[in-house]
């Protein structure tokens, strides 16, 4: 989709039916063990993936703000993806190279506490992984360059100018425009027809949050159903949330992707299993957790990317001339078990389409 494809536009082209999705489903590629540089005794919130050597005086500094948790294994494999793309490209971590790495866990004080410690660090470039920590890093500086992954709506949020011309000292990869979370709207119809209602769970805090409900809505009211959103505040909250949708009856979750969503994961797959309530999940951790479908971006694939803009900016080239760039890779996973166990008939078109399926 491109930047002049207005929301409308695209639910309209959304109802020749899921036959018609620009899919591009490519097989998951397998996470990347980390390399030999994580300092185990590292406390919650802060890993400095520093190895110091006799050059070190004469390395380059890249600090990384990540928006999960410490232990989150997709941050992890990201940030490993991240370094193997680095040695491909000529750089040696340890040599010539140090990476500092902050777990913001898309927490606002946290963000900003870790943003605050990275540039003090003096890199010579940040990788921002998501809205909040390029936020919080854009708060305490315009001058130092940034290369992101994971952003919803970098013009919207004001850290570009254009899409094509950033113009800044940001640019790097979005993680998808507003209207592809209409999808998620339409699987749950395909996964269950008589879905009249539907509950979204998001984190309030994040920038992109409201826009995202926005795009949800649109697909909602085109598909005649009711939508309503969970604030990931609390697990109470959460709770409260999923058993009304289960006592208003054929309802379905939309479980958007945000560490602090994340960190109620396991309860949420849990109510979803109890009251028998079909789920698509924007986070593929999700899924081998018992989570029923995930269809979203590669974010391995952004780290992998970002680490030749990284190479760029250190060589000398600016963010502002650097185009932002959408996603390449998408995927379809789905958990047949959780399905059985929900009672649900997956159609034979939507398993023959996934990259891989959990039996």
């Amino acid at each position: 989709m491109g930047d002049g494809m207005k929301r409308r536009q695209f639910i309209t082209a959304l109802g020749g039916g899921a036959a018609l999705w620009p899919l591009v489903l490519r097989a998951q590629q397998p996470a990347i063990p980390l390399v030999g540089f994580l300092n185990s005794t590292s406390s919650v919130g802060y890993s400095p993936y520093v190895v110091r050597s006799q050059q070190a005086e004469q390395a380059r500094r890249i600090g990384i703000l990540m928006n999960r948790a410490a232990d989150d294994t997709e941050g992890q494999a990201g940030i490993a993806a991240f370094q193997q793309a680095l040695q491909l490209l000529g750089w040696n971590v340890g040599l010539d190279l140090r990476i500092d790495v902050r777990w913001g866990e898309d927490d606002v004080a946290l963000e900003r506490k870790y943003a605050a410690e990275l540039v003090d660090l003096s890199p010579n470039i940040i990788l921002a992984s998501g809205t909040m920590s390029v936020a919080a890093v854009e708060g305490i500086t315009r001058a130092l360059p940034i290369v992101f992954v994971g952003v919803t709506d970098p013009a919207g949020a004001g850290f570009v100018d254009k899409l094509a011309k950033p113009g800044g000292n940001a640019t790097g990869f979005m993680i998808f425009e507003f209207g592809f979370t209409a999808k998620w709207v339409e699987l749950l119809k395909q996964i269950e027809p008589n879905i009249r209602r539907m509950a979204v769970i998001r984190l309030p805090d994040n920038p992109a949050a409201m826009a995202q409900f926005g795009a949800i809505q649109d697909a909602a009211e085109w598909l005649s159903v009711e939508i309503s959103a969970v604030n990931a505040r609390s697990s109470s909250e959460i709770e409260r949330a999923i058993v009304a949708l289960a006592n208003s009856g054929n309802g379905g979750l939309i479980v958007t992707p945000s560490a602090g969503v994340s960190a109620h994961r396991d309860l949420i797959i849990k109510l979803a299993a109890q009251h028998r309530l079909p789920a698509v999940y924007g986070n593929r951790n999700n899924i081998n957790s018992g989570g029923l479908i995930f269809y979203g971006p590669n974010r391995i694939d952004q780290f992998r990317r970002a680490a030749g803009y990284v190479d760029r900016v250190l060589k000398g080239e600016k963010p502002a001339d650097l185009p932002v760039q959408a996603p390449t890779k998408y995927d379809l996973v789905i958990n047949l078990k959780t399905a059985k166990a929900l009672g649900l008939d997956l159609p034979a078109s939507l398993i023959a389409r996934a990259d891989e399926v959990i039996e």
